[in-house]
């Protein structure tokens, strides 16, 4: 029997369906239209947050039957304010490079089934849809520009070109068409008509983002005190002392390079300093993969051994999360990450790496800890068991309830209990979890120095006396062990969509606070298999609910 408030949940993630055909596709739902788009416009925007309004206004006036109402409440709660609140202070239609309708509309089709003609069909139809799609985005921009939040003139020049790139024949969306149509003959033309209109689209935007928004871009990449602790608090649901977390940052930066010195130390010996070692791990031929065929197989292997070593042990994983598909992203942008299963697990987890054009050597080293984190124990184990509660868990909690700190946060704590577990005790792997802990704690130094403009660090004051782009282009590039084109894409993503890439550290803290204090007050008896279990049982909460919670 479902409560009362489990059905207002449920009932709520249909709403959402029904109107951001996207959120279909995401949960791979059936019975709902694919080809189409949200409605991206100021309109479309303004009836989001009346949504919320009332939805907020109909949920308060429940009664919670057991503590499992009383953290769905909690939690839908938070998220329904916090969307009207950034509907109130102009924060919509966000310009960034990584999480804005320029990325999603066009990368939405990487999820879309791709087998049989109808499949193609949809596509060909929701290609169609992107020039309605983007005029929205470009009416809600106008509105933005008008009396909204400022946007970076950064972020702004970033978008012109994205948006340039991906009308080009180059792109990703003609790239789609040509495989749609040696996939399905019989949708090649409608595939290349709909292509051509979604380019033709792209190509608008970025003419309009050019002459209609740079114009009113701020000169500032940071945020300020203000937008920033909302975006901060959104991402990991907690209420942070932002100046604290800051020193701990720092503090915490200073301890991981000691560690990256005594590993180089043991790997190579007296003298060799921490970049040193890193070139010799990349020149070393056994901790590399050739190709992305040789990558795929190198996720795959690494992934389906950690599942089945932790099985029955650390982690009680039930069958159908004992599959996890490792994908190359036809993408090309750089990114990692991880999309759920299906709720009838028709679809499996899957780790993606959208591997750049021309990258064809990978540092296996430096990337086994991100195998791991994307997949068991990391968010496939989480997501896909959230997915699978359905006995215990409402819709809403299982398949739209996401918070990075907690998220991101949990995937950390995963690399860090795989090397506690001795899963990373080779020096060369273990310096890969340390330089992956030291971009983490970069992040959080960076991304609030950056969005504060706290005064820069000793070394970068010649450069700027507070932290600004050039301060962290110089900070990034003496700290995080990444490709050029990578790095960039990092801290364009920083300046952009700010608090989201410190949530991972400060999530990874303070779920290492919650299990430490869960450890002392339960002693002896402490098990940690049933307090991980517990914990990946609530779903992906803000920081602040699951402490509670699990207090």
């Amino acid at each position: 029997m479902t409560t009362q408030i489990d059905q207002f949940a449920n009932e709520h993630v249909q709403k959402v369906l029904d109107s951001q055909p996207e959120y279909v596709t995401s949960l791979g739902r059936p019975g709902a239209d694919e080809g189409t788009f949200s409605d991206l416009s100021f309109a479309g925007e303004a009836a989001r947050a009346d949504f919320a309004r009332n939805q907020l206004t109909a949920l308060s006036a429940l009664t919670p039957e057991n503590e499992n109402d009383e953290i769905t409440k909690a939690a839908l709660s938070e998220q329904l304010a916090l969307e009207v609140e950034y509907f109130e202070a102009g924060e919509y239609a966000d310009i960034n490079n990584i999480a804005s309708p320029i990325q999603g509309t066009a990368e939405i089709f990487d999820l879309m089934n791709q087998e049989t003609d109808a499949d193609w069909a949809t596509i060909a139809r929701r290609l169609s849809a992107v020039p309605a799609a983007l005029a929205g985005y470009e009416d809600a921009l106008a509105h933005r520009v008008a009396g909204g939040a400022p946007t970076a003139l950064h972020q702004i020049e970033l978008a012109i070109a994205e948006t340039a790139q991906k009308a080009s024949e180059e792109g990703q969306l003609a790239a789609l068409a040509a495989r749609g149509a040696s996939a399905s003959p019989a949708n090649a033309s409608a595939l290349k008509e709909g292509a051509d209109a979604a380019r033709a689209a792209y190509a608008r935007l970025s003419q309009f983002l050019k002459t209609e928004v740079a114009p009113h871009g701020a000169q500032k990449d940071a945020f300020g005190h203000e937008r920033y602790e909302r975006r901060i608090r959104t991402s990991t649901g907690a209420h942070l002392d932002l100046d604290e977390t800051y020193e701990w940052g720092v503090a915490e930066l200073t301890r991981i390079v000691a560690e990256q010195e005594a590993v180089a130390r043991t790997l190579y010996g007296e003298g060799v300093s921490v970049a040193e070692a890193m070139e010799r791990l990349n020149a070393d031929p056994a901790r590399q993969a050739h190709g992305t065929e040789e990558l795929q197989r190198w996720m795959q292997t690494t992934a389906d051994q950690a599942l089945a070593d932790l099985d029955g042990v650390h982690f009680d994983i039930p069958q159908p999360l004992k599959t996890i598909e490792c994908m190359i992203a036809p993408s090309g942008t750089g990114a990692i990450y991880y999309t759920g299963p299906t709720s009838d697990f028709s679809r499996p987890g899957r780790m993606w790496w959208s591997v750049p054009e021309g990258t064809d050597t990978f540092n296996l080293w430096q990337e086994k800890t991100t195998v791991y984190h994307e997949g068991v124990p990391g968010h496939h184990l989480q997501v896909g068991l959230a997915t699978y509660l359905a006995d215990s868990l409402n819709d809403w909690r299982r398949e739209m309830c996401w918070n990075s700190g907690s998220g991101e946060g949990w995937a950390l704590y995963a690399e860090g209990l795989m090397a506690e577990l001795g899963y990373q005790d080779d020096p060369g792997d273990y310096m890969g979890v340390l330089d992956s802990e030291r971009l983490r704690a970069s992040r959080v130094v960076l991304d609030i120095g950056v969005h504060l403009e706290k005064p820069s660090p000793e070394k970068y004051r010649h450069i700027s006396p507070t932290w600004n782009r050039d301060v962290a282009w110089e900070f990034l590039k003496d700290n995080v062990a990444m490709d050029r084109s990578f790095l960039q894409f990092e801290l364009n993503r920083y300046l952009g969509w700010a608090g989201q890439a410190p949530s991972y550290k400060i999530g990874h803290r303070l779920w290492k606070q919650m299990r430490a204090e869960a450890a002392e007050a339960a002693g002896a008896d402490f098990d940690l298999k049933a307090w991980h279990m517990k914990a990946l049982s609530l779903g992906s909460l803000g920081l602040d609910l699951t402490a509670k919670v699990l207090r």
